[in-house]
């Protein structure tokens, strides 16, 4: 796979491993499997709650009424949770449910410990090496989310 451009492979490594994490992620769900979207959108509702579906959409980069879809979705699942906006009735507030936090916080102990046990079998020196590279991957994320806010 190595090529002459490291951000090609770098995007194609991050892709591959997020692939791969939620493949064996989800080997053994008890529950009805959720789409990269709702749990997108469940993650943001858990980090912002109160958040309007607008300034979620804007948020995730997507469509007003592709967002009111997934809400629609997880309400029905019983994750969500929407709120009439008390200073506009036609905007709706949203937020997770107890059953929501619960999913989110043991998809990401399965996710932490897959992780970390793959790291673990890795030598010293790569966990050294990817460790040092967290920064500039944390600058690189924050670059892109930046370019994804101008129009």
């Amino acid at each position: 796979m190595a090529t002459q451009d490291p951000s090609a492979d770098l995007a194609e490594l991050l892709v591959g491993i997020q692939r791969l994490l939620r493949r064996r992620l989800r080997r053994g769900l008890t529950v009805p499997r959720l789409r990269g979207a709702q749990v997108e959108l469940l993650r943001l509702v858990a980090a912002s709650p109160g958040i309007r579906v607008s300034a979620a959409a804007k948020e995730l980069y997507l469509a007003g009424n592709s967002v009111s879809t997934l809400v629609n979705q997880l309400v029905a699942a019983g994750l969500l949770r929407r709120e009439t906006d008390p200073e506009d009735r036609r905007a709706a507030l949203l937020h997770t449910t107890d059953d929501a936090v619960a999913r989110l916080g043991a998809w990401d102990a399965r996710r932490r410990a897959l992780v970390g046990e793959q790291f673990a079998h890795l030598s010293a020196a790569d966990r050294e090496a990817l460790a040092a590279a967290l920064p500039a991957l944390r600058r690189l994320a924050e670059g892109l989310r930046e370019e994804g806010d101008t129009p």
